[in-house]
């Protein structure tokens, strides 16, 4: 197989091919190297490809077997493995702990050749960080790949692997899909398991999947990560099938409410809103009914939940730097992480119950506004992807701790309120602006309820396919 095409493949046709011996893994594992060394010096997405990529475990077998696949550089863990946070404050550091996630990542077939970049602590929507520089948009060098899970979009859209992992606390893999012209399913609160010392983190609002090229590969993905194990702290109700059979069974008619306004204090670029509404008429033609919903929340119970979560947040990355032995300060955080750490600290002591409230509060506002509706489409993004620099960094010392959460809010006004509510959502590759780069299009389900959105999802890939949308950086182009 040569490089122009081993790009062209997704992770479902990859292992395939492998299934039919018509390819080995070592090849695979071969091609992605040739593709890390062709690329990745253009877009820095890979911080580090392992030197024993050749040899990694997998199962010789599963839904995935034989395709290369790659870590965010945060989040679920493999034991003995760098994993950095993005940070100097961790540089170095090797956890422990094997993580569920990769277990089954590997009994899928899944070769985990090494790990991607990712903004300080994972703690923005831009593509930078001291340590490890800037991740160029493959669309666009100069643009931000979106955060937090930067890096592992970067290398997909540019071909690296055909799928990567990544974790969504406010829209971390919804916003890199986004900008980065890919699959990006947040799934429901507690449809994968955090275990075996992150079950529900960050008060059920963070969750950990997966960024892919199509849906078959979403719903692939699910089937092999989803599932519960001992110790978690309540079980989800489970699929009646497999989500791959998902992909043959009809979507029927639904109720569809569309977000045409602002929700949050950016307003809509207006290409993006003609991509939502074009989407709202393509679904309408398809025989679903459509309804303008209002924004279901206001932005000051969002911004309610950050700052009371802020003092917990500050608690917890001291424990983690005392036991490693190292210090914050100026030398080892980014300078608004550090005020955002300082704020923290500085504020009135908050208990885990005030943030629960707080949480459980917009949850159930947000539910009863968006209740009528079976599924909800809403941009994914206000804004095609930002260029490099400027407010959303956490490398820039200029704002306080305040205007950047209320920035940040801002820009995540669509993602970051279904953390909160639990509900899944998949932001779609469907539309791109006059100057080429991707729009995504946010669905949002009920809660549980995957299997609709794998639905639909692939109804809106059939009728508008992105598959042959190429970035301008991209492995085997040559």
């Amino acid at each position: 197989m040569k490089l122009s095409e081993y790009v062209q493949y997704d992770a479902t046709g990859l292992a395939s091919l492998v299934n039919a011996g018509e390819v080995t893994a070592l090849e695979l594992a071969r091609l992605a190297r040739e593709a890390y060394d062709e690329v990745n010096p253009r877009i820095n997405a890979v911080i580090e490809f392992y030197e024993d990529a050749e040899t990694v475990p997998g199962a010789d077998a599963g839904l995935f077997n034989g395709v290369p696949f790659l870590r965010k550089d945060s989040g679920a863990t493999e034991a003995g493995r760098l994993q950095e946070k993005g940070s100097r404050l961790f540089k170095g550091y090797r956890p422990n702990t094997e993580s569920f996630f990769f277990r089954r990542a590997r009994n899928a077939g899944l070769r985990t050749l090494g790990r991607t970049t990712t903004p300080e602590l994972a703690n923005s929507v831009m593509s930078e960080s001291i340590l490890n520089g800037t991740t160029g948009n493959p669309w666009d060098l100069q643009r931000a790949a979106g955060g937090s899970s930067a890096g592992a979009a970067a290398a997909v859209a540019a071909g690296i692997t055909p799928i990567a992992h990544g974790g969504d606390g406010g829209g971390s893999i919804r916003i890199p899909a986004c900008w980065c012209g890919l699959v990006g399913l947040n799934p429901s609160r507690g449809r994968i398991s955090g275990g075996p010392n992150s079950q529900d983190a960050s008060f059920g609002l963070s969750r950990t999947f997966v960024l892919c090229r199509t849906v078959r590969d979403m719903a692939a993905a699910l089937d092999v990560f989803s599932g519960p194990h001992p110790g978690d702290p309540f079980v989800i109700v489970q699929p009646s099938r497999a989500y791959v059979e998902e992909l043959s069974r009809s979507t029927g008619r639904l109720r569809v409410g569309v977000a045409r306004t602002s929700w949050g204090a950016i307003n809509l670029e207006p290409e993006v809103l003609q991509a939502v509404e074009s989407t709202a008429m393509l679904l309408e033609q398809m025989g679903h009914v459509v309804m303008d919903i209002e924004p279901p929340y206001e932005s000051v119970e969002y911004s309610g939940i950050s700052r009371a979560w802020s003092n917990l947040i500050a608690s917890s990355l001291e424990d983690e730097a005392r036991a490693i032995g190292r210090t914050i300060n100026a030398d080892s955080l980014e300078p608004l992480n550090l005020k955002l750490y300082e704020y923290g600290r500085n504020l009135k002591a908050f208990h885990a119950g005030d943030v629960l409230e707080a949480i459980r509060r917009m949850r159930f506002h947000v539910g009863e506004a968006i209740h009528a509706y079976d599924i909800v489409l809403t941009p994914t993004m206000p804004h095609v992807a930002l260029p490099h620099g400027g407010s959303y960094c956490t490398t820039n010392a200029t704002l306080s701790a305040e205007e950047y959460k209320e920035a940040d809010a801002a820009l995540c006004q669509y993602t970051g309120v279904f953390n909160v509510t639990g509900q899944p959502s998949v932001s779609l590759p469907l539309a791109q602006s006059a100057d080429g780069l991707p729009i995504g299009i946010q669905i949002v389900g009920r809660f549980g309820h995957e299997a609709t959105l794998i639905r639909v999802a692939r109804d809106l890939e059939e009728a508008r396919p992105w598959r042959d949308r190429r970035p301008t950086v991209q492995a085997g182009k040559s």
